[in-house]
């Protein structure tokens, strides 16, 4: 009698241990898509200021046609991965907007009345806010999938991860321009 409770003790033990790894890689998994809406809001947010910052800079460089062609479609690509719901796609989409975006703003060297144009100012304002959202959105965002990935990396949360179906998370890593981009001091040109 006594074998079949301690029987019975490490069965309930390893059950209530297997509910409590199982919540746990739950709770992990909605942090890592918690954290993924905070940057889909920030990119939502970039993605309707687009449309009338190409507007903005039609009016005075109206022969880049192809500049900005290239952000339309960068920022329509984006908007279709970001509603395809694939992180992969979609971070690769913005990655891509991402450069178009500094093509846009490299444009307002060339074209002082561009540069001085208050509307176009104020766009390049909130977009640059946005950016530094979306930025430590990411960071929120890869620190999440850090805790979420080693967790059901770990023994013995990977055996639970594996019975429950629990799949390793992307990181939204900048592109390689981006990255080098980043590495670089920020120059500072008094005028």
């Amino acid at each position: 009698m006594s074998g079949a409770l301690v029987l019975l003790g490490i069965i309930a033990f390893l059950v209530v241990m297997f509910v409590a790894i199982y919540n746990g890689l739950v709770t992990k998994r909605v942090a890592t898509e918690n954290a993924w809406s905070q940057i889909d809001v920030q990119l939502k947010r970039r993605h309707d200021l687009i449309p009338n910052l190409v507007e903005t800079v039609k009016g005075y460089a109206s022969h880049e046609k192809e500049t900005l062609e290239r952000v339309i479609q960068a920022r329509n690509s984006a908007v279709a991965a970001s509603n395809a719901h694939n992180v992969h796609d979609q971070i690769q989409a913005e990655n891509m907007l991402s450069g178009a975006l500094r093509q846009i703003f490299a444009l307002s060297e060339s074209y002082p009345d561009l540069k001085a144009n208050q509307n176009f100012l104020s766009l390049q304002e909130e977009l640059t806010s946005t950016e530094n959202r979306i930025g430590f959105a990411r960071q929120h965002y890869n620190d999440s999938v850090a805790t979420f990935n080693t967790a059901i990396e770990t023994i013995p949360a990977n055996i639970v991860a594996g019975i429950g179906g629990f799949k390793k998370r992307e990181f939204f890593e900048l592109d390689p321009e981006e990255a080098k981009q980043a590495k670089q001091p920020p120059r500072v040109a008094f005028s």
